[in-house]
């Protein structure tokens, strides 16, 4: 047995088998957690092509340390940090939608109940949901060009700021008065915020993305780059065809009929419901099959 363990402990010393506890179980899966969903960020963004780039020049830079040429390597030893700005700068946009999606997460709103809208209550009102519907089919019928942001979590202020400013009630005579052709604010987004129309003849941010379809004009690239820079709804009509789409979370839903627009909208409002309740015998049992879930 002597033998064996001298055996073991000159020819396999540096093999062990580590102390693992469930902090380090909870810490690996943590870490694949993250890189995974940095590798599908990578993958789904502008920034995949931005990272081969960065694999070929880091390619490049291990075979100068084979190769030992010591110039190139003292350039990049002395660029370093120059390097780091250049990739904060170039992966800003990419950065800042990453952390904007991070930021909607209601983490916080299941945990701690931050979000102050009381049970039944919603996000904008099903009267501005029937108003929203019945101005696109009329502006659909009319073939009158339309682009309607309706504001979710993230503040559209700075988008706001570049129209004229409003504080009306949503209305189908209100909307289809403000695009109807040759008027002065026909030309633009108007942003609905809640049950208000706050701003007319806002610029949006047009779309990046090459994939997009070449038949789709203006209008549908900034629906595209508003939603793909917010979390928003917008609802586009088309001046050519009076077909009725809706972008949301940078994608494009076309060719809606009223009751998909309606279900869209529905979708947008997030109407607090009021968890189940259960309703006490006497004795103190609690009888399940009683509970009753209520919206207003």
């Amino acid at each position: 047995m002597g033998g064996i363990g001298t055996f073991f402990s000159t020819y396999f010393d540096w093999f062990y088998i580590p102390h693992v506890t469930w902090t380090d179980v909870l810490d690996i899966i943590i870490i694949a957690y993250l890189v995974y969903h940095i590798l599908v960020w990578f993958k789904t963004s502008r920034a995949w092509t931005l990272l081969k780039g960065i694999l070929v020049l880091a390619l490049f830079l291990g075979l100068a340390a084979l190769l030992r040429l010591n110039t190139i390597l003292w350039l990049a030893r002395n660029i370093s940090s120059v390097i780091v700005i250049a990739l904060i700068i170039l992966f800003q946009p990419e950065l800042r939608r990453a952390l904007d999606e991070l930021g909607r997460k209601r983490l916080l709103n299941r945990f701690f109940n931050l979000d102050e809208r009381e049970q039944g209550e919603s996000r904008f009102s099903d009267k501005t949901v029937y108003e929203l519907v019945r101005t696109a089919a009329e502006l659909s019928k009319a073939k009158t060009g339309a682009l309607i942001v309706i504001e979710h979590d993230t503040p559209l202020g700075e988008y706001e700021r570049t129209g004229i400013s409003l504080d009306a009630v949503v209305s189908t005579q209100l909307l289809v008065n403000i695009f109807e052709k040759n008027t002065p604010l026909h030309d633009g987004a108007v942003i609905i915020r809640e049950n208000r129309v706050v701003a007319a003849t806002c610029y949006l941010p047009l779309t990046e993305r090459g994939d997009v379809n070449k038949e789709l004009g203006t209008r549908h690239r900034a629906g595209l780059g508003i939603s793909e820079n917010t979390d928003s709804m917008t609802i586009i009509v088309s001046e050519e065809t009076g077909a009725v789409s809706v972008a949301h979370k940078g994608q494009l839903i076309r060719n809606l009929n009223d009751d998909s627009l309606r279900k869209q909208l529905e979708q947008l409002q997030d109407k607090q419901v009021e968890p189940r309740r259960r309703r006490w015998k006497k004795g103190g049992q609690g009888d399940e099959n009683q509970g009753e879930k209520e919206s207003v």
